[in-house]
């Protein structure tokens, strides 16, 4: 392992728009040493020029106030740090700020249950109400625990309903609930399945939620700046959130929030996660068997391939698919599903992605294990997934525009 590289460089006037300057780190973190070969060559000049011209469309349009971006190439991250953390009285964006980065937190709780299954304290494929003795008799002895991994477990709405108050309503709620398909026939993306995919999680390891996502899975990944409950001693790092009108909000943690939605993370984090995904930094055994799990294929849908949570495209990668499969309708509608039996093991020639955003912030994640390469952006402004996706697709075109389809 080499040691860690931190190299701050002056921003030239070609970096200046607005208000916004954009403060490049370059190496600042090795995260395994390589002896193979690089899959993607990298010139700092022309890295810096690549993701200037990438997101500045972005920030001038959503006059976005901060925004963080990092890249993984060959074992090395490049962080980007752009404006401040708050439109008053905020500090420079760096790689180390927190961002609530929405629904890419269902990740992490794919991550849990995986890990409670490797650890022998859930399985799977069985019904959701083995694990929650009150559920039992309800159409929830239909629905596996992967189902709700997988976003398959007949149509949860994409939000608890707003008349539901309370654990005992919430479990009221789940009681009741009737499915309007069979599971594993359609998909439809949802927070209280997810945050039900959590609470199962977390009861089969005997722990409260926050504390066995800590304990088992952050600590575990070495993650030191990704939180569920942010401590005092890190708030001045936590980024604000501003909504459309440029006010500032943060996220107001509802029923199953914490499951679904919950976490608050940095570029440097995200990153490390990534690399661990890809294998390139060491984890316990279990830990490790976990997120390998999470990247099996269980479902395909028109876009992708349904993985625990994670969405997965084979190579080269289709740019209409892409903003098609990130886009609102995936989110809102139900589409049809084919189980894959058996699932899919873990590809390395695919591009794997997750989007998320609460009110006041945007975030977006991908990863390709053939390549060695990841992608993290987060700002503390709300703009639609396609923005987020076309960054993505701006630097890969200049990067490797081999692993896009011409279409």
């Amino acid at each position: 392992m080499r040691s860690l590289i931190s190299t701050n460089r002056p921003t030239s006037g070609a970096c200046r728009y607005a208000r916004h300057v954009i403060s490049v780190v370059l190496a600042a973190a090795t995260l395994v040493a390589s002896a193979a070969e690089t899959r993607i060559g990298v010139d700092p000049e022309r890295l810096e020029s690549i993701v200037i011209d990438a997101i500045q469309p972005l920030v001038v349009q959503y006059d976005v106030p901060g925004l963080a971006l990092a890249l993984t190439i060959d074992g090395e991250a490049y962080f980007f740090n752009l404006g401040e953390t708050a439109l008053v009285d905020g500090a420079p964006v760096t790689e180390h700020t927190l961002f609530e980065i929405g629904s890419i937190s269902k990740t992490f709780t794919a991550t849990l249950a995986a890990y409670a299954e490797v650890s022998g304290a859930l399985d799977l494929d069985s019904p959701v109400s083995r694990y929650l003795p009150p559920l039992r008799g309800s159409a929830l002895d239909s629905v596996s625990v992967l189902n709700l991994a997988t976003h398959t477990a007949g149509h949860f709405p994409l939000q608890v309903p707003s008349d539901v108050r309370g654990d005992s309503q919430l479990l009221d709620y789940f009681r009741n609930w009737q499915p309007q398909y069979a599971a594993g026939r359609k998909r439809t993306y949802s927070n209280p399945g997810s945050g039900l995919l959590g609470l199962v999680a977390a009861r089969s390891l005997g722990q409260p939620f926050s504390k066995a996502m800590e304990e088992k899975i952050f600590r575990g990944l070495g993650m030191t700046q990704t939180f569920i409950h942010v401590p005092a001693a890190k708030m001045p790092d936590y980024a604000e959130g501003h909504n459309s009108r440029q006010q500032p909000v943060r996220l107001d943690m509802g029923l199953l929030g914490e499951e679904a939605y919950g976490v608050r993370s940095s570029a440097a984090d995200l990153t490390r996660f990534l690399a661990a995904q890809m294998q390139m930094i060491k984890v316990g055994t279990a830990l490790d068997a976990a997120l390998q799990k999470t990247r099996q294929g269980y479902f395909k849908t028109d876009y992708y391939v349904q993985d625990m949570v994670w969405e997965q495209y084979p190579l080269p990668v289709e740019r209409s698919r892409l903003l098609a499969g990130n886009s609102r309708n995936m989110i809102s509608g139900d589409h049809p599903v084919t189980s894959l039996s058996p699932a899919l093991l873990p590809q390395q020639d695919v591009l794997i992605n997750k989007t998320g955003s609460t009110e006041g912030f945007s975030a977006y994640v991908a990863f390709i294990p053939d390549r060695r390469f990841g992608f993290v952006l987060l700002a503390n402004k709300y703009f639609p997934n396609e923005h987020r996706v076309q960054v993505l697709l701006d630097v890969l075109s200049a990067l490797s525009p081999d692993v896009l389809a011409e279409n």
